[in-house]
């Protein structure tokens, strides 16, 4: 149905010349218009797409648009366009658990009634969206309601050693230093006090930056913002010296001019205590630099210790023992790689940082080192070292990579005892996929190989692994978190359905449950899942496969009777198995005794398609016997807006008309719910475009200008029966 238009006539024309004053001269000239401007006054010649459709005939049928809940409540362009074009739409955001949740748990639907109040006064519907979903979610909410209770300490404050060295043993696994540093040991009672052994550090000259020798005292785990440290040593030299200490990530990578201060030595033992917060210049370190280029001497260490200050007190917090761990056994002290535990691994990647946490104690105090290691020249990086005790402590160790690594070693040959090891897991930073795979020893040691001066690596006997920190922690339960998570979807989902159910009458109740990959008929999940976005959360992971049963029976229990209640998925159209998987869920919902109304398809494609694929789909969609939507059409042509040419607008179009003709005709009338174009306008491509950012994917321009794929669309309408 195109306008008429009304057109100026050539007769009156030639009047009005013939009236002037003047002589007319009628030149012999003509100007045809570009057929680009004849096809846009053509495409612009057509009636809103509404007016496409028979609502005689189809009553029910809703073609719908989505948008941002401002651009329709505030009035502007966009409220007319949807107003003109659709009959119903739909949120892409602000009806979703994050927008409504607040940290608290309270929920805040004053917007949401705000767009009924504005949707009211057009007569268009809303289609709920949605429900139950992995993504959208207040996730910091949801996972504070399952943490583990902290329960205070029962003891007073107290000073934890992290590290120390005495250096009665040849255990360098705290400490290192570079080449211009010429580093040995003083004979048995030239330590501090006359007794023991020092460190004897010789700087031979006075080097051109205090930096190029240097000494560096590790730690296990990294500072954070906040923490309060003290660091204890004895030090002498021959000459009076002073030198600085600077805070490094690691040995050699520098962050801060200054960590514990400055120090001043002479010719006498002095002991050095300090105390630091830590601040922003400080945090994620796990060096003291010691720089000792400045002067020509010889340096002295003894005694060195690194405490960190707990608030808590550790007298509330007990070990709890069980399962099984990693026990190695040393019976003398030999060099540190003369005993080791080694696990093989691929995956490590250079110039890369890794964090090892694990836990560990010791039949006596002393300390355990960890490395990655090439076994091609047995170069590697070392974490450091973790200060056993005689208890099981968790620790946290840090290191950056600078080659290819494939094994994670243990060092303790320096230790003559046993050392117990469990929960040893490694992973890349940012990621939660535990590289070594055999790291609580539920299974036995297998993969664990070693070496060295009669030391042995069994398995432990039961009950003597590491179960957690008893009386500072209580850790929920699996069947806990279940109900905690269960109670808060179903306080959702009251107050979404109480707020919207007297003009909301069809919701997507849970949206894009299957996986992509490998099984399409198993359920997402996060679990092994290396990041996780700030609004990620997984309530198949918590509740289980029944999940979406749940759903559907809370939105029954506190919406309308005759609700229209719809699963939701993307990739349907894509010639794997997501679309019977899909089905087989909704069918596993329904033998649950949960009634699901229709299934929608989001269809997120473009020109390149498999048109073959899309027509199976729908032959698949239309065999359930459901309602079906296509809930989130839109269709790009495979570049950004710039590079976008006729041609490629020429077939958006045809794809446009294919998948709305083809839905109308695979699709009996009576699950004919609706189409809904996910986006109406080409995506602008700015920081504030989250959908296909700089796509041109609409049937308008960003410039609210018709496109090719308007025509097509209108076309296809026209077409239903």
């Amino acid at each position: 149905m195109k306008r008429l238009h009304t057109k100026l006539g050539y007769g009156l024309m030639v009047s009005l010349l013939l009236s002037s004053c003047a002589k007319p001269e009628f030149l012999d000239y003509f100007a045809e218009k570009p057929e680009s401007v004849i096809a846009q006054e053509d495409i612009n010649s057509y009636d809103p797409l509404i007016s496409y459709i028979d609502q005689n005939a189809n009553p029910n049928f809703k073609l719908g648009v989505a948008l941002n809940i401002d651009d329709y409540i505030n009035k502007g362009v966009m409220y007319r366009l949807v107003n003109r074009n659709f009959n119903e739409m739909v949120m892409g955001y602000e009806m979703k658990h994050s927008s409504i949740v607040k940290a608290d748990g309270t929920m805040d639907f004053s917007r949401v009634e705000k767009l009924i109040e504005t949707a009211k006064e057009n007569n268009v519907a809303i289609f709920g969206h949605t429900l139950t979903w992995h993504s959208g979610q207040n996730a910091a909410y949801l996972n504070k309601l399952i943490a583990p209770i902290k329960l205070p300490g029962s003891g007073s404050p107290t000073w934890d050693v992290i590290t120390s060295n005495n250096f009665e043993s040849a255990d360098n696994s705290n400490y290192e230093f570079n080449t211009n540093a010429v580093v040995s040991f003083t004979a048995a009672g030239q330590g501090e006090g006359g007794e023991g052994r020092a460190l004897k550090l010789v700087n031979a000259e006075v080097r051109a930056n205090d930096w190029d020798t240097q000494l560096f005292i590790k730690f296990p785990a990294a500072t954070k913002l906040g923490e309060k440290y003290r660091f204890t040593m004895y030090a002498k030299s021959d000459a009076p010296a002073e030198f600085g200490s600077q805070a490094h990530t690691v040995p050699y990578s520098y962050k801060h001019w200054d960590f514990f201060g400055s120090f001043k030595t002479t010719s006498e033992w002095v002991k050095f205590e300090r105390e630091i917060n830590i601040g922003s210049d400080t945090e994620n370190c796990t060096t003291i630099a010691f720089n000792l280029g400045k002067t020509a001497t010889t340096y002295y260490f003894d005694n060195f210790t690194v405490e960190k200050y707990n608030e808590e007190g550790s007298g509330g917090s007990a070990p709890i023992e069980k399962g099984f761990a990693l026990k190695m056994i040393n019976p003398s002290v030999v060099n540190t790689w003369e005993a080791q535990a080694a696990f093989d691994i691929s995956g490590i990647e250079n110039n890369t940082e890794y964090v090892l946490t694990l836990a560990a104690k010791g039949s006596k105090a002393g300390t355990l080192g960890a490395d990655l290691q090439s076994t091609s020249d047995y170069q590697g990086n070392s974490f450091g070292s973790v200060a056993l005790t005689t208890d099981y402590q968790e620790f946290e160790l840090k290191l950056t990579t600078t080659a290819v690594r494939n094994r994670f070693i243990f060092n303790f040959g320096h230790y003559d005892g046993t050392i117990y090891v469990d929960n040893v897991k490694l992973v890349k930073a940012g990621s939660n996929t535990n590289i070594i795979g055999n790291g609580d020893f539920e299974n036995g040691i297998d993969g664990w190989i070693g070496w060295g001066n009669n030391s042995s690596r069994v398995l432990s006997a039961d009950g003597e692994g590491f179960g957690g920190m008893g009386g500072n922690v209580i850790e929920k339960t699996p069947e806990e978190k279940k109900d905690i998570i269960t109670n808060a979807l179903e306080d959702f989902i009251k107050g979404m359905m109480t707020t919207t159910k007297e003009y909301v009458k069809a919701w997507d109740v849970v949206n894009e449950p299957m996986s992509d990959w490998p099984d399409q008929y198993a359920l997402k999940t996060g679990i092994g899942k290396a990041e996780m976005a700030d609004d990620e959360f997984y309530w198949q992971d918590y509740m289980g496969k029944d999940y979406a049963v749940k759903a559907i029976e809370f939105a029954r229990k506190y919406g309308n009777t005759n609700d229209l209640l719809f699963i939701n998925d993307y990739g349907l159209e894509g010639g794997g198995n997501k679309c019977k998987g899909l089905i087989a869920y909704v069918e596993y919902v329904e033998s649950k005794g949960a009634k699901v109304d229709g299934i929608g398809t989001q269809m997120h494609i473009d020109i390149n398609t498999n048109k073959d694929n899309i027509v199976s789909m729908f032959q698949l969609l239309a065999a359930t016997g459901k309602l079906i939507k296509i809930s989130e059409l839109d269709i790009g042509v495979g570049v950004k807006t710039p590079q976008a040419t006729a041609e490629m607008y020429a077939r958006q179009a045809d794809m446009y008309k294919f998948v709305i003709e083809k839905y109308f005709e695979i699709i009996p009338k009576a699950q004919q719910y609706g189409i809904t174009i996910w986006s109406p306008l080409d995506s602008p491509d700015n920081e504030y475009s989250f959908w296909r950012r700089g796509e041109p994917i609409g049937i308008w321009t960003e410039g609210f200008v018709r496109k090719p794929a308007y025509k097509a669309v209108t076309e296809a309408l026209g077409k239903m029966k």
